[in-house]
């Protein structure tokens, strides 16, 4: 059978499921190609599973001692052997054990986006040939990109960025060049900086730490926490692009290329 029409068959299995409440067993025998893989999906997957499964599987999914729960960033999985194998596992849970099926609402989607996840995180970071080198990365991150102006790593540097010790287990190479080249695509709230003006014209700016309806929260650059009700104030301005500066502007595409390797090794030594 053709992957097209195989996949338009698993479509219309989907569609059918889902209008009727119930959903489609994929038989044992029978392997259907992941259709939620990106970047994306990954991250949806990921947030599923800090949700879910992170109860016993830990937040890394490094697994629980406590629990039993095994460790899901091996590779190797006692119960599946393929990706619709994991699909199953978590669809239909595993006979016997703590391990229980997912909630039968949950859409394919959402169950695909999981084993994107867990493969992602299995996945051997020495594997992945990149263009440049951490070394000459290192370089470029203390000289000419002056990273550790506004960035943690290793308990030395600012505090306007996050905490880069580890990024590389957060993030993966596409990621780590699109937020040098284009940082304004996407930005964490947490990141967000804000202008407040006072009732004596005064202003206070820096990022948001937080906000509701009736207040919110400034830290400056200073590391000075503010606190305002918002009837207080006379205005503020919220501006959700980020203080990183682009990258694309001010280094060449091979020195991209090192940082986004020396940023990548970045990890928990294993």
């Amino acid at each position: 059978m053709r992957w097209n029409t195989l996949f338009r068959w698993a479509v219309t299995l989907l569609v059918g499921s889902a209008a009727t409440g119930t959903w489609t067993v994929i038989p044992a025998a029978q392997e259907i190609e992941n259709p939620f893989t990106t970047r994306v999906d990954i991250r949806l997957g990921q947030r599923v599973f800090g949700q879910r499964c992170s109860r016993c599987h830990g937040q890394d999914a490094k697994g629980n001692d406590e629990t039993g729960a095994p460790d899901l960033t091996t590779g190797r999985f006692s119960n599946a052997r393929s990706p619709t194998g994991l699909f199953r596992v978590i669809r239909e849970g595993i006979g016997g054990t703590a391990m229980l099926p997912i909630s039968p609402d949950t859409p394919d989607a959402t169950v695909w986006q999981l084993v994107s996840y867990l493969e992602s995180q299995s996945a051997d970071p020495m594997d992945i040939d990149l263009p440049g080198t951490a070394s000459a990365g290192l370089g470029v991150y203390n000289g000419k990109g002056n990273c550790g102006s506004c960035h943690m790593l290793d308990g030395k540097g600012g505090r306007q960025g996050p905490n880069l010790s580890r990024v590389g287990e957060r993030r993966d190479p596409s990621e780590l060049k699109a937020a040098l080249i284009d940082p304004h695509v996407e930005v964490a709230p947490r990141w967000w900086t804000m202008r407040v003006t006072r009732q004596d014209g005064s202003v206070v700016e820096g990022f948001r730490m937080g906000e509701d309806t009736f207040t919110l929260r400034v830290i400056d650059r200073d590391l000075n926490l503010w606190s305002f009700h918002k009837s207080d104030i006379r205005s503020f301005d919220r501006n959700e692009d980020s203080t990183m500066p682009n990258y694309a502007e001010t280094l060449t595409a091979s020195e991209v290329d090192d940082l986004v390797a020396y940023l990548f090794s970045l990890r928990k030594e294993s």
